[in-house]
């Protein structure tokens, strides 16, 4: 049970704005159920409501998967956070690519 009281709480709904194409950010919604350190739940967007894999929690770092569709093509998005209070400073990269990661903050939603 130690355990469990280390991790951050992350439960219930947050909102970040995510650096999109061409510069624009699009609001995106985090719906995160935590048991012990496994973490689920959603990612909502533009593209509707996307299911959380491999999620874990281990004190303050979160890290978790997204499928995503594009055009047809599925690829794997990797989200890993620092969470501190109500606030989780993400970084998002996509799986197998090597390109530098997308950094935003998402907000506990009030």
């Amino acid at each position: 049970a130690s355990v469990i009281a280390l991790a951050a709480d992350v439960n219930g709904k947050w909102v970040a704005q995510v650096p999109g194409r061409n510069g624009q950010t699009r609001e995106t919604t985090f719906n995160f159920k935590v048991e012990g350190n496994k973490v689920s739940g959603t990612v909502s967007g533009m593209q509707g409501d996307q299911a959380i894999s491999d999620g874990t929690i281990s004190g303050d770092d979160l890290s978790f998967k997204v499928v995503v569709n594009f055009n047809g093509n599925e690829m794997k998005l990797v989200y890993k956070g620092k969470v501190a209070g109500d606030e989780i400073k993400f970084t998002r990269t996509r799986e197998g690519a090597d390109q530098p990661g997308q950094e935003f903050t998402a907000k506990r939603a009030k």
